[in-house]
């Protein structure tokens, strides 16, 4: 519902100021909470609770005055927050045209220096801190756990970040190749009984090898058509998991995928294992750490090669692919091996992620990889801001994490009733997130970058002159 308007011009203002309208945004807020009212009788007013054979209706009209508050207020913010916004631009600049236009370091690129390196240091540490607060291996074992899950999904969006963020080809079947490095690294473990070591980096060749193969009926298209035909991909390749049941067992997905080893040594509790060879007391934990630092070195990894190659030609090329590709071709730049490489470049670290993922569950199935997997991924580089490295870190620690910290906010039961689970929200707020961030943050969350280039001083480049924000 678009808001309407809630200002009114002052004609004694110099220039022609606004003045916000209490009494139009009161209105219009009372019209939203009528509207939340009704659309809130038929979902949430009533709970079915069953005893026995019988259903009984419970009502829950104090959840529905809460939320009927809640949007009241939404919306009287966001009516006070345009009508200052507006107020602002109406505003003169005094130094307009009156100063030399120069750039200073933004907020990113200060906050950047000291930032980077303490939440590295964070991830590095992150083990030995949780160790500490929680008072044991056996203790911490949840949130290395989650560590794992949300570095996984770092290295997953830096991978598509290529993709989309730098070359600006809208993928929407990222999973496939995930699913591609998980079944590689499956089938070759326990039918040729390879290592992970060995698997890992055929995993990466055969799902790039993949995206190769997707990149060349798609070179011609572009924009929502890419799009589509990715997300037909991606399907496909989740139907042959499925189908081809002589390979891959089809539905009851591959079990008993043999560990990774460090270095040949496994985490078993006799003698040759990893626990007795190092003279430690032996615990499960050691291999979910083990885990923990090699999707970390597998994700800075990831990192380390896509910010040498966006420096490098290719790199320059894929970003001018980006902002105009007629213009990419008026310079002479070959279009084709363009979009195959950041295709095969961004498949193969997919690949290396569903090797880990294969070798961290010890089972994959078709249901690992349906479209969400792939939904989630794009909403991560978007919301994090497509080409920005550190963004789509934060955004996965936000969309991996958040839902997690749901299921402990279990004090919120005393306000909406025992039987409240905030975790069945977490799709209605994951979408209020991403309507927030088309609103106020359409780039995403950190919407600049480093130049690739620099030539004899560092210098900021405005958004406006940019397709994807600064940089």
């Amino acid at each position: 519902m678009n808001a309407p308007s809630i200002t009114t011009s002052s004609a004694q203002s110099p220039a022609g100021t606004t003045r916000f309208d209490l009494a139009a945004a009161v209105k219009d807020s009372a019209k939203a909470a009528l509207i939340t009212l009704g659309l809130s009788i038929p979902i949430l007013a009533y709970k079915t609770d069953q005893s026995g054979a019988d259903l009984f209706l419970t009502p829950r009209w104090g959840l529905v005055a809460i939320f009927c508050a809640i949007v009241f207020g939404l919306r009287l913010a966001l009516h006070a927050f345009t009508a200052s916004r507006s107020y602002r631009k109406a505003l003169p600049d005094p130094h307009q045209a009156t100063e030399a236009v120069h750039a200073e370091p933004s907020a990113y690129q200060k906050v950047s220096k000291f930032g980077i390196p303490f939440f590295l240091g964070i991830a590095l540490t992150f083990p030995i801190l949780i160790y500490l607060i929680q008072g044991g291996l056996n203790e911490s074992r949840y949130w290395v756990d989650l560590g794992i899950l949300i570095l996984t999904y770092v290295m997953l969006g830096w991978g598509l970040n290529i993709v989309v963020g730098l070359a600006g080809l809208l993928d929407l079947g990222y999973v496939a190749f995930y699913a591609v490095g998980a079944y590689s690294y499956a089938l070759l473990s326990t039918t040729f009984g390879l290592s992970f070591w060995i698997c890992l980096p055929l995993a990466g060749i055969l799902a790039a090898f993949w995206g190769m193969i997707l990149g060349f009926p798609v070179l011609r298209l572009r924009g929502d058509y890419l799009a589509i035909v990715t997300l037909a991909f991606g399907e496909i390749i989740r139907l042959v998991l499925i189908n081809w049941v002589d390979l891959t067992n089809g539905g009851a997905g591959i079990s008993s995928i043999p560990r990774a080893t460090f270095f040949g040594l496994p985490f078993t509790a006799g003698e040759g294992g990893f626990a007795a060879t190092f003279g430690l007391e032996f615990n499960g934990m050691h291999r979910m750490i083990f885990l923990y630092y090699l999707i970390l070195a597998l994700a800075l990894l990831t990192n380390f090669v896509t910010m040498r190659l966006r420096k490098l030609p290719v790199g320059r090329a894929w970003e001018a692919l980006r902002e105009d590709e007629i213009a990419c071709r008026s310079l002479g730049i070959n279009t084709t091996n363009t979009k195959l490489t950041a295709f095969a470049i961004g498949a193969m670290f997919g690949g290396f992620a569903g090797s880990f993922f294969a070798v961290r569950q010890g089972f994959v199935s078709p249901e690992s990889f349906n479209f969400l997997e792939s939904a989630i991924i794009l909403a991560i580089v978007v919301m994090g801001g497509m080409g920005s490295q550190i963004g789509v870190a934060i955004a996965a620690i936000v969309l991996v994490g958040g839902p997690e910290i749901l299921r402990n906010l279990t004090f919120l039961q005393a306000v909406f009733g025992s039987g409240f689970d905030p975790n069945e929200y977490r799709l209605l707020i994951f979408g209020m997130g991403m309507v927030a961030m088309m609103v106020w943050r359409p780039r995403g969350l950190i919407s600049e970058r480093e130049p690739s280039v620099i030539l004899k001083e560092r210098k900021a480049i405005s958004g406006s002159l940019v397709k994807e924000g600064h940089g």
